[in-house]
């Protein structure tokens, strides 16, 4: 296969300096992407801190070749995500690829966890993906392109304890990609979900002494790909952990038509409920809620038992 390229594109990618970030903005740069590299450089909590990611990396592309900027604007407020996707328009005149990567962590569980650290991720995490997002479709649309990827996790799939706010962001972009894949499907403009695991300053406090290689280096050619303009996907998610890769999805069964149901009749058949019939999967991309609800519609008309 020829060397897949981004000639002539642009990315920005939030929480570039670091991590996952870091290794997605290598391998597009070193593909002749130009890269807006976003990240404050924050701690781990998202508390402010002396270092400088942004530029040191920005920095180091330009030294190999490649063309890269450093932008330091906060992902939290809409003023900061308009500034970040400025930053790729006022340098290189357009923006292509949108990756959201920046994120934060303050662990407690639901009984014990602070209402200020579930705002403090919260707004990095969901409300930052937003405001990038809001701030690039548009140019995206009227150019009749676009590549979204934003960063789930296993957590917002399968949750975890003492991480609740974190659990509920990278849940919630599930439906902001979705969404925006429906949205732009007649521009070419496609959004998809990476679900990754890799060792990186988020690990901390996790033993990570039995894992086998997972570096964030394996998981920015799917990303990549995600990103390039031969990739169809959209509306949908991809998991990439120590050299795996794969899709994932949400699923329902065929479950159960009654025309008449009461309490005890759900009882009775909670079991076919749960697990009967075949299993279904509806792709939000053309239209997977309208899908879904066609398809208990014909169940209806059916009568299906």
């Amino acid at each position: 296969m020829a060397e897949l390229r981004f000639d002539g594109r642009v990315a920005v990618i939030t929480g570039g300096g670091r991590g996952l970030g870091r290794a997605h903005a290598l391998l597009l740069a070193s593909r002749g992407c130009k890269v807006v590299i976003n990240d404050p450089g924050v701690s781990m909590a998202g508390d402010a801190t002396t270092e400088g990611p942004a530029e040191a990396l920005a920095a180091e592309i330009r030294a190999a070749g490649g063309e890269a900027i450093a932008n330091l604007d906060s992902v939290a407020t809409p003023e900061g995500g308009k500034a970040i996707i400025d930053a790729a328009l006022d340098a290189y005149g357009r923006i292509d690829i949108l990756i959201h990567s920046a994120g934060n962590v303050r662990r407690g569980s639901l009984s014990s966890l602070a209402y200020e650290d579930f705002t403090a991720v919260l707004d990095v995490h969901l409300k930052g993906a937003y405001h990038v997002v809001r701030e690039a479709f548009p140019h995206m649309m009227a150019q009749g392109y676009g590549r979204i990827v934003l960063t789930s996790s296993i957590n917002g799939l399968y949750g975890k304890a003492d991480n609740v706010t974190y659990s509920l962001c990278k849940a919630g972009f599930m439906g902001l990609s979705n969404t925006a894949a429906i949205e732009g499907q007649h521009a070419n403009v496609r959004s998809n979900l990476i679900v990754p695991a890799a060792v990186t300053r988020m690990s901390e406090g996790i033993d990570t002494s039995k894992f086998p290689p997972m570096e964030p280096e394996m998981v920015a050619p799917m990303v990549a790909y995600l990103c390039h303009e031969d990739c169809t996907a959209t509306g949908e998610m991809y998991v990439a952990m120590g050299g795996r890769l794969g899709r994932a999805w949400v699923a329902e069964n065929a479950g159960v038509y009654r025309s008449e149901w009461s309490l005890e009749s759900v009882a009775g058949e909670f079991a076919e409920i749960r697990d009967g019939g075949a299993t279904l999967a509806f792709p939000p991309v053309p239209d997977g809620q309208l899908d879904h609800l066609l398809h208990g519609f014909a169940m209806i008309r059916e009568g299906v038992a």
